[in-house]
């Protein structure tokens, strides 16, 4: 099975999902090839695993103006039809304005040279993560080459703005969508017609439990960890507030923020105004080596969003026996049960973040329960094995022309599999 995955900027820091995904793919037997529209910058080459995965991607940004010409010529000169009916799809999906057109004629010119190099690889397949921009361009080359094309929907950002990245035309020309919870499922069935239904696949992110060792929990405690881009919907001051109400408490609470991105300025200047400098450490992008070593360190993992997907830093967190508090938002309480493996607060309630984390804070066993549960949950229903064989199966099913439903399976499946028995009684 000989596949290309394009994303928009890769590998950044925190795909590390997507890095671990195509690893598995690859054991499986899969030949894939990985393609970006732009190439990642030294900041995110945290880790060798980043390095070399950069080195073997084909950037398509910036173009060599010759290859750039040549390209689109090969493609017309292929299949003019082919190519006239991708011109037309680009006009009627592209979003309005002039700067809609302008930024449409980019993705038009990035999706010729992407058919191009997967019809020089001889690929059978394009997989596509993140459906925006990137998802246009996939979508474009798809047609221009003639070949299928499918993609991982994530959300939130999508969610936000979908008639204007025309998430219907996606849906409807992908051969199969796999979606990463119930909930984006959900939001992608209102943009798809009612028969493209059972295209909608879910299929977790997921982690490798036997990767992170799990964290004993002391009496004594005082270490909460954050991991994520710093912007505007991670919610980020409204853990910085919470963390003042707790330091009158836990005045040697101390919070390990690792991640970078536009806002951290700000927070910074934030946590300063608030006096926290003594307990709010910035330490910016981590390797995935790193990152398991803030986890034994750590007492209670946070995560104050206002948007997100099912963050795979969660998983994470959870497969390394941590009790979690998260914001009850999209596809978060399909990971996180709450009083069961951690807690789950309203977003933007800076009163009930800071009262369960004070509630594990003062008990240790609360916080070895919660982490067993959830390590038991990674484990269960977002291990990476399991969900990278759930779509290596769809991938290749669907491939040679038969999708095989993996979740939600459909009723005859189901009942086959609870062993159902009906008994009619005259």
């Amino acid at each position: 099975m000989r596949i290309a995955y394009l994303t928009g900027e890769y590998p950044r820091a925190t795909d590390t999902f997507i890095q671990r995904e195509l690893t598995t793919l690859r054991t499986l037997g899969a030949d894939v090839h990985t393609f970006s529209v732009r190439r990642t910058g030294d900041e995110h080459m945290v880790g060798v695993e980043q390095q070399q995965e950069r080195d073997r991607t084909f950037y398509i940004l910036p173009p060599n103006p010759i290859k750039l010409l040549l390209a689109h010529l090969n493609i017309l000169l292929a299949s003019p039809k082919r190519y006239l009916q991708a011109i037309k799809l680009a006009w009627s999906t592209s979003q309005p304005g002039f700067r809609g057109a302008f930024y449409q004629l980019f993705y038009f010119l990035e999706a010729g040279i992407l058919a191009q190099q997967i019809k020089i690889r001889q690929i059978v397949h394009l997989h596509n993560h993140i459906a925006e921009a990137s998802g246009t361009v996939a979508m474009l080359a798809a047609l221009m080459g003639g070949f299928t094309y499918s993609f991982t929907l994530h959300g939130p950002y999508i969610f936000f703005r979908p008639y204007q990245w025309r998430l219907d035309e996606k849906i409807k020309r992908a051969l199969f969508v796999c979606c990463i919870s119930h909930y984006a499922r959900s939001q992608a069935m209102i943009f798809a017609p009612t028969q493209k239904w059972n295209q909608l696949h879910i299929i977790h992110c997921g982690v490798d439990p036997a990767s992170f060792q799990i964290t004993s929990h002391q009496q004594s405690s005082k270490n909460l960890l954050f991991i994520g881009r710093l912007v505007a919907a991670k919610g980020l001051p409204i853990l910085l507030e919470s963390l003042g109400i707790l330091k009158q408490t836990h005045p040697n609470i101390l919070l390990t923020v690792v991640g970078d991105g536009p806002d951290r300025k700000q927070l910074e200047q934030t946590t300063n105004q608030l006096g926290l400098n003594q307990n709010v450490n910035f330490v910016g992008y981590k390797s995935q080596v790193q990152v398991r070593e803030y986890f034994q360190q750590t007492d209670v993992f946070v995560m104050s969003s206002f948007a997100e997907g099912i963050p795979v830093v969660l998983m994470e967190a959870m497969a390394a026996g941590l009790p979690v508090v998260a914001t009850q938002i999209a596809g978060i309480s399909e990971l996180v049960e709450d009083c069961v493996n951690g807690y789950l607060v309203p977003p933007g309630d800076i009163i009930s973040l800071a009262a369960r984390v004070d509630k594990l804070l003062l008990n240790h066993q609360l916080r070895a329960a919660f982490g067993k549960a959830g390590r038991a949950k990674v484990e269960k229903d977002f291990n990476i094995h399991y969900e990278v064989e759930r779509l290596h199966r769809l991938m290749s099913s669907a491939i040679l022309g038969h999708v095989e439903s993996v979740r939600p399976k459909l009723q005859d499946e189901l009942l086959q599999d609870k062993q159902i028995v009906f008994t009619i009684k005259g």
